[in-house]
């Protein structure tokens, strides 16, 4: 029975081939992950943005870089992974510790985590040595200096309980579009231009 069960796995990701994929798999339960990591995330709020209405801040989340129809394949998991790196940091400092409940903060890094691990294996798939440059222009570097931005105000705000709950609604923002992102990316095999 072992035998046949293994057969069939091997068949199924036997068909499961380049021409149906991203050349890696952003499963379903990674999109369930996303999916959680918003909801842990709204469930974090500790105060009312009303609070908070001076501290707001325009980051200038790259919008169009992330979502734009120009996005490749390479770029698209090169976004999606300093992304979620860039939260992940974000969210795994001693100070992020203090201003958050610590079991929906491990759940958070723990999704976080669980959902760089399958972009690692795509970032290897679809980045050759000939894009090795992808993580330092274009898209991936507003990322960059969009999380810079952000980790620039959390200083200047003395890591204030208003400062990471104007974080919080950041990251929902940002990890809702990069949630779209890639079920735009699952949905079309890697066609990010497809209608």
């Amino acid at each position: 029975m072992a035998f046949v069960l293994s057969l069939l796995m091997a068949l199924v990701l036997v068909s499961y081939g380049p021409e149906g994929s991203l050349g890696c798999d952003l499963s379903q339960n990674h999109m369930l992950v996303g999916r959680k990591n918003l909801r842990l995330l709204g469930q974090m709020r500790r105060l009312s943005s009303r609070f908070c209405l001076q501290d707001r801040k325009d980051f200038a989340f790259p919008q169009e870089m992330v979502e734009g129809d120009q996005l490749q394949e390479a770029q698209a998991i090169s976004v999606l992974h300093e992304m979620l790196q860039q939260s992940f940091n974000l969210f795994h400092t001693e100070r992020s510790s203090a201003a958050w409940d610590t079991t929906l903060l491990e759940q958070l890094r723990t999704g976080l985590h669980q959902q760089l691990d399958d972009l690692d294996a795509c970032l290897g798939q679809v980045m050759g040595e000939e894009d090795s440059a992808l993580g330092r222009t274009g898209p991936t570097l507003a990322v960059k200096r969009y999380f810079q931005g952000i980790h620039v105000y959390l200083q200047e705000k003395g890591y204030s309980d208003c400062a990471w709950e104007i974080l919080r609604v950041e990251m929902m923002k940002a990890l809702s579009s990069s949630t779209s992102l890639q079920e735009r990316l699952r949905k079309m095999g890697g066609d990010l231009n497809s209608p």
